[in-house]
């Protein structure tokens, strides 16, 4: 895959409680071209939101790239980095013979987008000097505050209508 672009992508996830409103900040970077992104869910947990970001990071771009993409969450880089991700796949999503692996949905979304680009998953302290690891900190606190926030599918189910409600139409 000679002639790729090589972008820079920082990402953070938050969450007001655990599980509570949660967010997730992105910043893109690719020569002197800046974007950032972020948004949030009413109900989710911290360490969706940190695989939330890196997916919509990673799905913002157009074709395939070369990506260097820091996180400050272990769990994101180690099961990617370290072949857990690919290994809970290989188990039909489970991590041990009794215990599920969590956020299999998200992981199916993440598997698939490192097949399209050549990711390189680089760990950095949360909370330190990294400028633009803490601006997406800031993203992802500020998106867990938002207003009509919406439902985070892979963790609670959508609202089921009852019968009572249908009589309403």
């Amino acid at each position: 895959m000679c002639g790729l672009k090589e972008i820079i992508i920082y990402t953070d996830g938050a969450c007001s409680g655990n599980p509570g409103p949660g967010g997730y900040g992105c910043v893109l970077r690719y020569n002197k071209n800046r974007r950032e992104l972020s948004g949030g869910f009413r109900k989710t947990t911290n360490n969706r939101m940190e695989i939330i970001a890196a997916v919509k990071g990673l799905e913002t771009l157009k074709y395939p790239c070369r990506v260097e993409l820091y996180s400050d969450s272990k769990y994101l880089v180690n099961a990617i980095e370290k072949g857990w991700a690919k290994r809970w796949k290989a188990n039909n999503w489970m991590r041990t013979k009794s215990e599920e692996a969590k956020n299999p949905d998200l992981w199916k979304k993440m598997l698939n987008l490192c097949e399209i680009h050549q990711i390189k998953f680089i760990w950095v302290k949360g909370h330190a000097s990294n400028e633009e690891n803490n601006r997406c900190d800031e993203l992802a606190v500020e998106a867990t505050c938002g207003s009509g926030l919406p439902i985070d599918t892979g963790y609670e189910d959508e609202p089921k209508i009852e019968n009572s409600q249908l009589e309403l139409f």
